[in-house]
C-alpha cells in the first residue's frame, strides 16, 4: 500500500473526517468529523443503557411507595420501552458502523487517486458529482432509513416479543416487568391442548381459505375475460366496466353490505329464497355455511382485478398463432390449452404467487364479514372462519396474548417466505431472466 492511501486509511480508522482533511478535502472531511463527534456521544451515553434494558427487560416495576403519610405511584422501569428503545441505539450503531467505513473506503479511494496525480473533488464539486452520477443511490438513501427504522425494526420487535412472556394480566408493564422465557411460547403453541388445536384447526381452515380463494378468482376472472374477449361478444367495453364494478366499490363498503344482505333472519337473500319456497340456511352462523359464504363473497369481490390482469395479457397474443392452430385443426380447447393458458400463465405466475400470499393475510374478508364467527368451544380466542391473522388480532386487541401473537405472526412470515420462494423460482419466467 503506498503512503497516500495508507495514511489517509489509518486516520480515517482514527476518527471519521480525518482521513479527508488529509487529502485535502477539509469542508468534508469537517461534517464527516462533526458526524463522528455526534456518533461517538450519542452511542457512548445510550449503548450501556440499550444493553441493560434489553438484557434484564427492567428491574423495578410500577410500585407505591409511602411518602409521608401518603402512598404515591412511582413510576418504574417499562419493559416494552426498553426494548424498542434499545433497539434504537442498536440500529443506530448500525448506521453509525456503515458510515464509519464509507468513510475509510472514500479516503483510500481518493489517497490512491492523488498517487496517480488526480486532483480530489472541492466539497462544490462533490456536491455537483453526486448530484449528477450518484443521484438515485442519493435519493433511496432516506427511505432506507424510513425503512430500516419503522418496517425492519418493528419486525425484529415483534419476534423479540415472541421470546418474552409479554401477556395480559399478570406480565403487562408498566404495572409488572416481563421477563425473557426463550422458546415456551413456541412449546406451549404446539403442545398444549388448547392452543395446538386451535392452532392446527385455524391453519388448516387458513390454507384451504388462501388456495380456494385463490384458484376461484383467478379463474373466475379467467372465465369472464375469454367471455368478454370473445370474437361473439359486442360492446366489449360495456361488459368489462360492469364487471369491474364490485371491485370499484370500496372493499369496507363492499363486505358490510354482503354481510347484511347474507344475514340469516331479515337478509334479502332469504328473503328471496323464501318467496320461491326454498328455507335459506344460516349463511353466517352455520360453521360450514359460513365458511362457504366467505368464500364466495370473495370470489364475486377479486374476480374483476383478475379479469383485468388477463384481458390485459389476452390483447397481447398474436392472432396469427390462433389462425395457425386453426390451419392445424386444433379445436378451441386446444387453442385454450396450447396458447391462451400458458400464455397468461407465464406473465401472471408471479402475481397469482402474490395473490395467495394476499388471500393468507386476508384480514378485511374474514373480520368485517364474520369477525370470526361463529365461536367454536374448542377454540381458544378463535372462531371458526378465523385465519391465522385475525386470530393473531383477537389475541392481541382482545385478549393481551402479545407473546402467543408474536409467536404466530413469525409463523405466517415463515410460511408465506417459503412457499412464495419456492414457487416464484419454480415459474417459467423466473428461469428465463435467470438465463438472460
Amino acid at each position: 500500500m503506498k503512503p497516500n492511501r495508507k495514511t489517509a486509511s489509518i486516520l480515517s480508522v482514527v476518527a471519521m473526517g480525518l482521513g479527508q482533511i488529509y487529502n485535502r478535502q477539509y469542508m468534508k472531511g469537517i461534517l464527516m468529523l462533526l458526524l463522528h463527534g455526534l456518533g461517538l456521544y450519542y452511542i457512548i451515553f445510550n449503548l450501556k443503557e440499550a444493553l441493560w434494558g434489553i438484557i434484564t427487560l427492567g428491574e423495578k416495576a410500577q410500585h407505591l411507595e409511602l411518602v409521608g403519610k401518603v402512598y404515591k405511584m412511582v413510576p418504574g422501569d417499562h419493559s416494552i420501552f426498553l426494548i424498542v428503545q434499545g433497539l434504537i441505539v442498536l440500529f443506530g450503531l448500525i448506521v453509525f458502523g456503515y458510515a464509519y467505513i464509507a468513510n475509510i473506503k472514500d479516503a483510500y479511494k481518493v489517497g490512491k487517486s492523488l498517487e496517480q496525480g488526480i486532483q480530489p473533488h472541492n466539497f462544490i464539486k462533490s456536491l455537483k458529482y453526486v448530484s449528477q452520477h450518484k443521484f438515485p443511490q442519493l435519493i433511496i438513501s432516506v427511505p432506507l432509513l424510513f425503512v430500516l427504522f419503522f418496517t425492519v425494526l418493528p419486525l425484529v420487535f415483534s419476534v423479540m416479543i415472541a421470546f418474552t412472556n409479554y401477556s395480559s394480566p399478570k406480565y403487562l408493564p408498566p404495572a409488572n416487568l416481563i421477563d425473557w422465557i426463550g422458546f415456551d411460547a413456541f412449546k406451549q403453541l404446539f403442545t398444549l391442548n388448547k392452543w395446538a388445536n386451535t392452532f392446527y384447526g385455524v391453519l388448516k381452515w387458513n390454507i384451504i381459505w388462501a388456495v380456494v380463494a385463490t384458484v376461484s378468482t383467478f379463474f373466475g376472472g379467467f372465465g369472464v375475460a375469454l367471455l368478454v374477449q370473445s370474437t361473439r361478444t359486442r360492446l366489449k367495453s360495456v361488459w368489462r366496466t360492469i364487471y369491474i364494478l364490485p371491485f370499484a366499490i370500496p372493499s369496507f363498503v363492499s363486505y358490510l353490505v354482503m354481510r347484511n344482505m347474507f344475514n340469516s333472519q331479515f337478509g334479502p337473500i332469504n328473503q328471496y329464497l323464501k318467496w320461491l319456497g326454498i328455507q335459506g340456511p344460516s349463511w353466517l352462523s352455520d360453521p360450514t355455511w359460513a365458511k362457504v359464504t366467505v368464500l364466495l363473497v370473495n370470489l364475486w369481490h377479486g374476480y374483476p382485478i383478475s379479469m383485468l390482469l388477463i384481458i390485459g395479457i389476452l390483447t397481447t397474443i398474436s392472432k396469427e398463432l390462433y389462425q395457425a392452430a386453426e390451419v392445424d385443426g386444433a379445436s378451441a380447447f386446444q387453442k385454450f390449452r396450447m396458447i391462451t393458458f400458458p400464455s397468461v400463465m407465464f406473465s401472471l405466475s408471479p402475481i397469482l404467487i402474490g395473490m395467495f400470499a394476499g388471500n393468507v393475510n386476508s384480514f378485511s374478508a374474514i373480520f368485517l364479514l364474520t369477525n370470526g364467527n361463529p365461536a367454536n368451544s374448542e377454540y381458544q380466542f378463535a372462531g371458526n372462519t378465523d385465519i391465522l391473522i385475525t386470530w393473531l388480532y383477537n389475541l392481541t386487541m382482545n385478549q393481551g396474548n402479545y407473546n402467543f401473537a408474536s409467536v404466530i405472526g413469525i409463523i405466517i412470515f415463515i410460511i408465506l417466505a417459503t412457499l412464495s420462494i419456492w414457487n416464484v423460482r419454480r415459474t417459467r419466467s423466473f428461469k428465463e431472466e435467470e438465463l438472460n
